[in-house]
């Protein structure tokens, strides 16, 4: 799959100068967390945050089995552009939100164990694969990375998370067959976004795709 145009995904916008550093650094993507984790804003404040996002930059909300018809909500009052799937919803629930008038662009999150996990993930009707890495108890941002061998001969558009930072991304962009790459506790200093990483996260991967 070509390389010269990765995208990168900064997630977990939690404060009003994480908007402010992502305008900055100008990733393709920005996250903001609704399932329960620490990372998680509300939707006033998502709100608030996306109209100050500039809009080259596309809004994703990421959640964990949440009613379809929250998730299409937030899509229609213009909180997210993508809805970024991190539970256990079936090809029932993505069905719904398949049906949403608009162009919904959606991504579904596998958690990778083994060459198994990815072969199964092909046939999920998304727009998008995320593959991230398999923690017991947990359903993603566990900061750890896992095996990019698994992911080789993955024939359609994926996002590539899990344990990536300013100081690996790079080489993840170069050796990687990946659409996006993901990164948000790699962005981070004492559990906030760093904005010298966020930049730094940026070039790495503007650098990689430019050879």
């Amino acid at each position: 799959m070509g390389r010269n145009r990765m995208k990168i995904k900064l997630c977990g916008m939690m404060r009003l100068c994480d908007i402010e550093y992502a305008n900055e650094a100008m990733p393709d993507y920005a996250g903001f967390v609704f399932a329960a984790t620490r990372r998680y804003v509300d939707r006033k404040t998502a709100l608030e945050f996306r109209k100050r996002l500039n809009p080259e930059i596309k809004s994703v909300g990421v959640y964990v089995n949440e009613p379809f018809e929250n998730v299409l909500s937030d899509y229609r009052k213009g909180i997210i552009d993508i809805a970024q799937l991190h539970g256990d919803e079936d090809a029932a629930y993505i069905e719904e939100l398949r049906k949403e008038e608009g162009g919904l662009k959606l991504i579904k999150a596998v958690r990778v164990r083994s060459k198994r996990n990815v072969e199964e993930s092909l046939g999920i009707k998304t727009d998008y694969l995320l593959y991230d890495t398999y923690v017991k108890g947990l359903y993603g941002g566990s900061g750890e990375s896992f095996n990019w061998e698994l992911l080789e001969g993955v024939d359609r558009p994926y996002f590539l998370a899990g344990g990536l930072n300013a100081g690996n991304i790079g080489r993840a962009a170069a050796e990687t067959g990946a659409y996006a790459l993901d990164i948000s506790s790699g962005i981070e200093t004492d559990g906030v976004k760093d904005r010298k990483k966020m930049l730094e996260a940026v070039t790495a991967v503007r650098r990689a795709e430019n050879g």
